[in-house]
């Protein structure tokens, strides 16, 4: 798969580009004829984890250390 850095580009072309919709389609056209055709895909989300507090996350680990520590000896 080929890349392409939006930095590298002029601003004009990189914000067209950053503003196309999921599914719309860009034709890259050169003196006239349409030589590509982009189409715009959806940015995956990332699951998101659910925040947790501190405290929680001290008793988590200090779980683990202990259950660690059980199953060596």
């Amino acid at each position: 798969m080929k890349r392409l850095d939006l930095d590298d580009l002029p601003p004009k072309t990189a914000l067209l580009l950053q503003g196309l919709e999921p599914g719309e389609e860009l034709l890259l056209v050169q003196h006239g004829a349409v030589v590509g055709r982009l189409t715009a895909a959806g940015a995956q989300a990332r699951p998101v984890e659910p925040e947790v507090s501190p405290e929680q996350h001290a008793r988590e680990v200090f779980e683990h250390f202990r259950s660690s520590v059980e199953d060596e000896f």
